[in-house]
């Protein structure tokens, strides 16, 4: 185990930024310690895009994914997914 420096108190947020841009946070954290977490309910950043289908393509998009329980273009999503792993 390593030996870390205390953390000083702030008075405000601008002085904590000030402060850890010109600090290691190596000294001041024993990354021995750290543990792996995830954020389960965070979502990813999306962008609304145009594209054009054929109608019958569409419809046939929504038969699948009403047969899924699942919006359609959820089912897009999951679609181009698939495609992007293959």
């Amino acid at each position: 185990m390593k030996t870390t420096k205390t953390i000083p108190t702030f008075k405000s947020d601008a002085e904590e930024r000030e402060f850890w841009e010109t600090h290691d946070t190596t000294e001041y954290f024993d990354t021995s310690k750290v543990k792996k977490v995830r954020f389960p309910n965070l979502k990813k950043t999306t962008k609304s895009i145009s594209i054009r289908l054929p109608v019958d393509m569409i419809d046939e998009l929504k038969v699948r994914a009403n047969s899924m329980d699942v919006p359609y273009q959820s089912l897009i999503k999951m679609l181009l997914k698939e495609g992007l792993r293959a």
